[in-house]
């Protein structure tokens, strides 16, 4: 057995002639533990966030999306496009045309994002879970519909259950607009409202709405243009060989983006935000750890005489430090496993009970309880971080000890 290891586990557990050695070293325990538990905790929390984001985003974009690197529209009827199109793993191809209008209901005036989509839409993504009202609809007999964004809705007053229809007024392409007659340079249209989406994001909720492809296309007076086409894979497909295989049909003129790259500025700032936070726990963490050096410390104050007796039994200089090494790192490790179970016990808790709320009125968000989600890469980002910390504050008292041995 490691002797050096063997009397700092004898030290760590027996009874100390002052009895604040052992109060503090409880308190180091408990403050890395304490640290360690919000760690977990934090990281957890975050990815129930990102996990809810990610749901709602993913209910809305497709697996992969084509668009052209210049310009705004092209034409995928083209022999490059069939045969990419005809690639293995690809479900489902839907249209979609996005251009800005004015939209006019009542007394209000909004410019909007149009989204012209085909009746693939529907199959590709799972709107009925991003509806507040109404249902979402293209066509009904002659007439067509629209399904407007949360914020959209309460800028214009709409509701899906009006009767009165939207008034879109459209910009005609490569048509200046004449003083004399402003509104001959417009298309006008009618649509009824038939749902009401949201998707928690400013860029989507105030001003998106969602119209048929083919009234888009004759607003603005295009054939066969799209800005985007949408396309959902096989379940058992590789969305990475997919992308790769039609990103080298079409070529460098197109980007083929995944869930990710679509939505890629909210993950990377949902990312940041869960690692801002990881930090500013590492920076109470380093407060936590202050009391594993105070322990330290007066461990080897008290210890004097058994250092003197070793020393007179033979024991080698690094021997002893590697005694008080040691002390420090059980402290350290025991505060830590003590932590991560903490962390793990009360994310359980969350997750089946939703002991924290986020609100004490029901259905005032999204979602009643904060959301968690544990990954075991964060438990052991969390494991390795705060044993480097701890291990790294150990080291200061022992070299103070080295160097009085020595001296």
């Amino acid at each position: 057995m490691n002797i050096s290891f063997f009397i700092a586990r004898r030290y760590l557990f027996s009874k100390k002639s002052h009895n604040v050695v052992n109060v503090i070293s409880t308190i180091s325990v408990c403050g890395i533990a304490l640290a360690t538990a919000a760690i977990v905790c934090v990281l957890s929390i975050f990815n129930g966030f990102g996990g809810i984001v990610e749901s709602m985003f993913n209910a809305f974009d497709p697996d992969l999306k084509i668009t052209v690197k210049e310009g705004k529209v092209f034409d995928y009827h083209t022999p490059e496009f069939e045969k990419a199109l005809q690639v293995k793993g690809i479900q489902l191809i839907s249209e979609s045309l996005e251009e800005n209008a004015l939209f006019i209901f009542n007394e209000s005036q909004v410019p909007v994002l149009m989204k012209g989509v085909s009746e693939e839409f529907r199959l590709m993504t799972d709107m009925e879970k991003l509806l507040l009202e109404g249902s979402f609809k293209l066509h009904e007999d002659v007439v067509d519909y629209t399904t407007l964004g949360s914020g959209l809705a309460i800028t214009l007053g709409a509701r899906s259950n009006f009767i009165s229809p939207i008034k879109i007024y459209a910009p005609k392409r490569d048509v200046k607009v004449n003083l004399a007659n402003p509104a001959a340079a417009f298309t006008p249209a009618y649509i009824q409202i038939g749902g009401i989406f949201t998707l928690n994001s400013p860029e989507y909720d105030d001003q998106m709405a969602i119209i048929p492809i083919q009234l888009a296309r004759d607003l603005f007076g295009y054939e066969n243009q799209v800005t985007s086409l949408d396309i959902k894979l096989d379940a058992n497909a590789s969305v990475y060989r997919v992308k790769r295989e039609i990103q080298r049909i079409v070529g460098n003129n197109f980007l083929v983006e995944d869930r990710f790259e679509q939505q890629k500025e909210s993950y990377q700032m949902l990312q940041m935000e869960k690692w801002v936070a990881f930090l500013i726990m590492v920076f109470i963490l380093l407060i936590a750890v202050f009391n594993l050096v105070g322990s330290l410390s007066m461990l080897i104050v008290e210890k004097r005489d058994d250092i003197k007796s070793l020393q007179n039994m033979g024991a080698s200089d690094q021997l002893i430090s590697r005694i008080f090494l040691y002390e420090g790192w059980l402290i350290a490790f025991i505060g830590i496993i003590i932590g991560i179970a903490m962390g793990l016990v009360l994310c359980l808790l969350q997750q089946h009970f939703g002991l924290l709320r986020l609100s004490d009125v029901p259905g005032a968000y999204i979602i009643d309880a904060y959301p968690v989600i544990v990954e075991a890469l964060d438990v052991m980002i969390a494991f390795v971080v705060v044993s480097l910390i701890s291990l790294l504050t150990v080291l200061y008292p022992v070299n103070n000890l080295r160097k009085k041995i020595r001296n």
